[in-house]
């Protein structure tokens, strides 16, 4: 069995803390690790334990909301999800609220099922988001910062199909359009 024996902070960013990790392999050997999180870790026994934020899959009508976007950490635009990060004190659905509105000008219409937390990237950091499941309505409007390229819109079963065959996507957005593309979504009555 494997074990963390110690975790030392290397680098203390603007939005990432890199940890270096020192434990113990299957064979007995003393062996380091490195991860980023996004919260202060005060010891081996925090990592994982925090909620970061959310990914939202929103549907209006028979589309789903996916947002091409400029991602710096592979230098390209690639079909996600609406996401983001939980501010001190915020609830996860005003969370939701917010993000849907700041990222595309969208509100919330109903609150269809909230996953419960999961990983976002295991073998590099203890990233972990719920994925919110949300009926959404209004009209696009940019209330992106500066520092942020998003272009926002709804896609059919057919179009998100098509997509799958030739865009770039991240992970979690891509089975999402998978399973939507499927005919599969937590309310039927949406598709």
């Amino acid at each position: 069995m494997m074990k963390l024996i110690k975790m030392e902070k290397v680098k203390d960013g603007r939005y990432l803390k890199n940890y270096e990790l020192t434990y113990v392999n299957k064979a007995g050997h003393e062996k380091k690790y490195e991860i980023v999180s996004r919260k202060e870790l005060s010891g081996v026994e925090d990592i994982g334990k925090k909620v970061s934020g959310l990914s939202i899959a929103a549907v209006n009508g028979k589309k789903l909301l996916l947002l091409k976007e400029f991602r710096m950490g592979v230098n390209k635009t690639v079909y996600n999800l609406c996401a983001g990060m939980l501010e001190k004190d915020e609830t996860l659905e005003e969370c939701v609220s917010r993000e849907l509105y700041e990222e595309t000008g969208l509100s919330v219409k109903r609150i269809i099922d909230i996953l419960p937390a999961s990983y976002a990237a295991v073998a590099i950091s203890d990233t972990k988001t719920h994925i919110v499941f949300v009926e959404a309505e209004g009209e696009f409007s940019d209330h992106t910062s500066e520092n942020e390229w998003i272009e926002a819109g709804f896609y059919s079963r057919e179009e998100v199909a098509a997509l799958l065959k030739t865009a770039e996507f991240s992970s979690r957005a891509q089975m999402i359009a998978y399973f939507f593309s499927k005919n599969c979504f937590p309310d039927k009555s949406l598709l």
